[in-house]
């Protein structure tokens, strides 16, 4: 089975940013954006991106219409209802959860759909999804690759926050699979000794040092040449024996990764014999610069087609996007194909976005990769594996062209 395509058409005429997104025809869109307030520069990457879907797919039987929330969950809320007034059949957007709550509660009595650019999992349902990255949806891609590879024993070292708790239980979940052993999760505080002393802890590095010692001590004591010789070989050790684990989980950003990573190598947790796993945050140049991260892995979104979306929207635009503008594109061009699709089936467009419509099993194809809309409200995504190389992020295991392709 094919994955239905959304075909991200790369090249083809864009008006510029300030043009009015209307079509008068069969099919309203409403996006929610904020082009006032504090979130208004990446609100203008979002209403520009899908902008270039309406010109690159849409024809005159379709119309975005654009409504500014101004970053304010009162007015998202008039704005919802001004678009419902409008007569829109669905609503891209808004961008804060709060916003979409209050889009919700005005979209859901009217049978309208919203497709936020969220990614919070709190939010959807009943006619509401969430078109953000998930997190936990990388740490499954990057636990199922190590596993793979003969990786079985995975721990984590996590923030002591509502996101660390997030990742614990994904990798939790992950690792409750045939085969798979989560050994520990160890929560940090930003502190610099209470960092220290989780990491030390983590990887058990008090009890191994004392274990070298012992281990010296003893082979001082015999006094013979296969004892010195032995002694020898452990003078530039700090530690006896090995961790717990063969893999561990840092899903962290840049800075932070890069203070962590030197300490888990100084404290003898060995990254060229543990291997450091991460999420999108590790698509960071800035990484490439630690030694310690050399040969890291990482799960994201395959990045051949959004290099070339951000080639054009800069070319477009004059700027180049925040990385997430991609997801007004895809919903965009979502929005655009089911209409022409209903269109070419001669149904009623109150079919148009349906919850089977929107939930395609086989999905669609956008600028970061396929992906299908669940009917929880989540949605679920083809990512690859990426290594980190001093010479830049090495994709080692390419993303589902098809979510047949999926192994589960």
């Amino acid at each position: 089975m094919q994955a239905a395509p959304i075909e991200p058409v790369i090249a083809g005429p864009a008006g510029p940013e300030t043009d009015i997104l209307r079509k008068p025809g069969q099919v309203t869109v409403a996006i929610l954006v904020p082009l006032t307030g504090s979130a208004a520069p990446f609100g203008r990457d979002l209403l520009a991106a899908a902008q270039m879907a309406v010109f690159d797919l849409a024809d005159e039987n379709f119309e975005l219409r654009l409504y500014d929330t101004g970053g304010q969950v009162g007015q998202a809320s008039a704005a919802a209802l001004a678009a419902r007034e409008d007569g829109a059949q669905f609503i891209l957007g808004p961008l804060f959860s709060s916003a979409v709550l209050a889009v919700a509660d005005i979209a859901r009595p009217a049978n309208i759909p919203v497709l936020a650019f969220s990614n919070n999992r709190e939010i959807v349902g009943d006619g509401v999804y969430a078109m953000g990255f998930f997190p936990e949806d990388q740490v499954q891609r990057i636990v199922d690759y190590s596993f793979s590879q003969n990786m079985t024993r995975f721990s984590a070292l996590v923030p002591d926050d509502l996101y660390g708790s997030r990742m614990a239980a994904a990798l939790n979940e992950n690792t409750g699979l045939g085969g798979r052993e989560l050994t520990d999760i160890a929560y940090y505080l930003d502190e610099t000794q209470a960092l220290i002393d989780t990491v030390k802890l983590l990887g058990r590095y008090d009890e191994r040092h004392q274990a070298l010692v012992e281990q010296r001590q003893e082979l001082a004591a015999r006094d013979d040449e296969i004892s010195k010789r032995a002694l020898q070989r452990l003078e530039d050790l700090e530690t006896l024996g090995e961790v717990d684990f063969e893999a561990l989980l840092l899903p962290a950003g840049g800075e932070e990764v890069l203070r962590i990573a030197p300490l888990l190598a100084f404290y003898d947790i060995d990254p060229t014999q543990i291997k450091l796993l991460g999420t999108w945050l590790w698509d960071d140049p800035s990484l490439r610069t630690e030694p310690s991260m050399a040969g890291a892995w990482f799960a994201a979104p395959p990045a051949a087609t959004r290099e070339r979306f951000v080639a054009r929207f800069t070319q477009l635009y004059e700027r180049e996007p925040e990385r997430r503008a991609t997801l007004a594109y895809d919903a965009t061009a979502l929005s655009i194909v089911l209409a022409q699709r209903t269109a070419r089936a001669n149904e009623l467009s109150a079919n148009m976005y349906s919850l089977d419509a929107l939930t395609s099993p086989v999905g669609f194809t956008g600028m970061d990769g396929i992906f299908r809309l669940r009917r929880s409200g989540l949605v679920e995504r083809g990512l690859s594996v990426f290594e980190i190389q001093r010479d830049g992020a090495r994709e080692i295991d390419p993303a589902p062209t098809a979510f047949d392709d999926f192994i589960n």
